[in-house]
């Protein structure tokens, strides 16, 4: 395990440089001469459309995005909490998701991770980033290469290459950023072409670290937040939702009360995933 905390600047490559071939996910047998470039730094006169990666509009309004609880996170988070914050059922969810869409070649970055990652335990990818802001938490996960400690209320760039990542995952801790549309586009940044971006929750939160928008919100507009944080950066795919909701009559039965009241029903935690992908431009050789 190694830690990271900071990396020189000139390790970062200029936008541009992000050149490399691209076979369509869908198709992988099919051999191709498409080349991707990167598109995050061309200029563009202000009657054509947003430049790839960027920002479009905001999301959230200022009140949006306050907190009950004003004292930085790095403090809230200094003490590791080695628990997990979603119930059995919610994880078998989320691991089976993670085996449908990721690969054992990819190169992952878990955003806002913590002690665990909840990827599957028999499969081997090329390389697991994390980050958090606790490094003893990130020090006890066995599925990192190696982890960040970054604050991304304060800071949302990583000095990592543009183009580093196949996928990126957050899991359970979308809720609490302040700048979300500036995370999302430095996602957008990190992945290669056609990478994946994984956001998964629940109804559980730390109620004083959570944004008004989401403390307020319902189940169905936690969902479209998240939806719109990807909307409000061009290039990424249209969001697709998943959902898997608990047995409601189970769960409303006397024996569903009684056995909910000492934490033996599985299945509590509604599971949500929002997904898409970072598109690519093809540019054909003549």
């Amino acid at each position: 395990m190694m830690f990271i905390s900071s990396f020189h600047s000139s390790s970062k490559l200029n936008n541009n440089s992000c050149l490399q071939l691209w076979k369509p996910i869908t198709a992988p047998h099919i051999r191709t001469s498409i080349k991707i470039v990167c598109t995050l730094n061309e200029s563009y006169h202000t009657n054509q459309p947003p430049l790839a990666g960027k920002i479009k509009r905001l999301v959230l309004t200022q009140e949006g995005r306050t907190k009950l609880n004003i004292y930085p996170d790095r403090e809230f988070y200094s003490y590791p909490r080695f628990v997990t914050h979603v119930d059995d059922g919610f994880i078998a969810t989320l691991t089976n998701l993670y085996r449908e869409r990721l690969r054992p070649e990819m190169e992952i970055l878990d955003l806002m991770s913590s002690w665990v990652s909840h990827l599957p335990s028999d499969v081997k990818y090329k390389k697991v980033v994390g980050h958090g802001l606790n490094a003893q938490e990130l020090s006890k996960n066995p599925r990192l290469d190696f982890f960040v400690v970054k604050d991304l209320n304060q800071d949302q760039e990583f000095q990592f290459e543009s183009c580093s990542f196949d996928a990126v995952i957050c899991t359970v801790s979308v809720q609490y950023l302040q700048q979300p549309e500036k995370v999302f586009e430095e996602v957008f940044r990190l992945l290669k072409p056609g990478g994946v971006f994984i956001v998964s929750f629940s109804n559980r939160m730390f109620y004083e670290k959570a944004i008004s928008a989401w403390r307020e919100g319902t189940a169905y507009s936690r969902v479209q937040l998240v939806v719109q944080y990807f909307q409000s950066v061009e290039g990424f795919t249209e969001p697709e939702v998943v959902r898997k909701l608990p047995n409601a009559q189970e769960n409303m039965s006397p024996i569903g009360w009684i056995m909910r009241l000492f934490g033996l029903l599985s299945g509590l935690d509604p599971f949500y995933a929002v997904i898409a992908y970072r598109n690519f431009k093809p540019i054909h050789d003549a």
